[in-house]
């Protein structure tokens, strides 16, 4: 079966400065990944590259089976056009360290414009399903709220709740609970738990440990740009095999 994404020898440089150095990897359908690491090592980056909002510099990277961002002619990529390739990003939901809610509108109404814009999808049904979206992460008594009147975890679960309207096929995750308040954390990861067991494919960028543990099928430590060691969460957490993951989660578990 195709994998959900896979990633070949993917490299991403800003000037000088070498960012993703070859990261391969596969996502399997229906899989939770997360992505470890320290601060650099190109997580971030790695997760923007999977919906093209960065361009890759060499390498490939699929979604579902489809080249992200590029077509193939020949032997050569030629990029795609911004609208073509945002048609691409359609199906990819993301959810960032910081939510990026529309200031001026309600929850509601974050949640339905993508439809009604995007996909044309009628008000009226875009609304109905925002509601239902809303009650599914648990906010559905705060659908006539602005994000000033939320909490950062509301907030969060709000742009959750947003990503999902698009009804995506693969949702990334890029640090979602690292701006909240430590008492706000759980509430977000308890709607990406319930994600994950109704069988959404996750990629998570995060340092919720307990959460990789629990809730991943992959974990994948990265460092300077490549992926140093991957597998079974329990396994890479009690006996990592590479020196360099032993030392980054000494200093984290």
């Amino acid at each position: 079966m195709t994998p959900m994404v896979q990633a070949d020898r993917v490299c991403k440089s800003y000037g000088a400065l070498q960012v993703l150095r070859g990261v391969s990897l596969e996502v399997g359908r229906g899989e939770v990944t997360c992505l470890i690491g320290p601060s650099g090592s190109g997580k971030s980056t790695f997760l923007r590259c999977i919906n093209h909002l960065e361009r890759v510099d060499a390498g490939r990277l699929y979604v579902d089976g489809t080249l992200v961002g590029y077509e193939e002619r020949g032997d050569k990529l030629h990029e795609l056009h911004p609208r073509v390739a945002a048609r691409q990003r359609r199906d990819i939901g993301m959810v960032f360290q910081h939510f990026n809610l529309f200031p001026h509108r309600t929850a509601l109404e974050n949640v339905a414009e993508a439809p009604i814009q995007v996909k044309k999808v009628r008000k009226a049904d875009a609304v109905e399903r925002a509601r239902a979206l809303l009650d599914q992460v648990g906010l559905g008594d705060k659908a006539d709220a602005y994000p000033a009147q939320l909490s950062g975890g509301q907030q969060q679960r709000v742009a959750i709740a947003r990503a999902l309207a698009m009804d995506p096929k693969l949702m990334l995750f890029d640090e979602p609970t690292s701006a909240l308040d430590p008492e706000l954390v759980g509430e977000v990861l308890a709607v990406m738990k319930k994600l994950a067991a109704d069988g959404m494919t996750m990629v998570v960028v995060t340092h919720e440990m307990g959460f990789a543990r629990e809730v991943a099928d992959r974990l994948v430590f990265m460092d300077g740009g490549v992926v140093v060691e991957s597998g079974d969460p329990r396994e890479v957490m009690s006996t990592p095999t590479h020196e360099r993951t032993r030392a980054f989660l000494s200093n984290l578990l």
